[in-house]
């Protein structure tokens, strides 16, 4: 099964930006037009979903509950390094279970914590990298990443960021069949974690 997908990262002065397209896709057949692909995980963090649809749904399951009981038992909000940590170790794991059909999941973390504003780029293998300035995932990340490298500035405020992002994935799904038929963005702030769009595409596929 091939999967397919634009999911964005940005992070601007005062929070990070996480956006995805809507369409799910098995190989050439559209499953579904309204998936939401950019997932609140806490009161703080938020992660944005590629890969087999099977493996995220249990994956994100399990990385709500964890945190949930992690932040009772600790007393306190788990940082965004816990959390990544957390959802890593799994990913590297599901990967390496022999199976006919393998779980590839891609996930991009965002949170805000004392320790400041994260983005987070978990590959399906289960390496981990902290992303700086941006990054996109997906079928449809070629065409994101020409526009996040000539129009991505520092310090970049919450409304440029929520901007580019839309740009990205719009431009995704003029060209990636596999990505399509709405952008979901979501803002992470100290504040905690919000939807700052929710927009239908008019296309011919949807």
């Amino acid at each position: 099964m091939k999967t397919g997908t634009t999911t964005i990262g940005i992070v601007c002065k005062d929070c990070v930006i996480l956006a995805a397209d809507t369409r799910a896709t098995a190989g050439n057949l559209i499953v579904d037009s309204v998936v939401d692909k950019v997932i609140p995980v806490s009161d703080t963090m938020a992660v944005t979903t590629a890969g087999s649809v099977s493996t995220i749904q249990i994956l994100m399951q399990y990385l709500k509950s964890e945190l949930k009981m992690l932040k009772i038992r600790n007393n306190r909000e788990i940082t965004t390094h816990e959390g990544v940590n957390l959802l890593r170790n799994w990913v590297y794991s599901v990967i390496r279970q022999p199976s006919m059909m393998p779980g590839i999941a891609h996930f991009l973390v965002a949170g805000a914590d004392n320790y400041g504003l994260h983005l987070y780029d978990i590959f399906p293998d289960g390496s981990l990298n902290k992303e700086d300035k941006f990054k996109s995932t997906g079928s449809g990340s070629t065409f994101a990443y020409g526009i996040l490298e000539n129009k991505y500035k520092e310090n970049m405020s919450e409304e440029e960021g929520i901007k580019l992002a839309t740009e990205c994935v719009e431009a995704a799904i003029q060209r990636d069949n596999a990505s399509g038929n709405g952008i979901n963005v979501f803002v992470i702030s100290k504040a905690g974690v919000r939807k700052a769009l929710s927009k239908r595409m008019n296309t011919k596929f949807q």
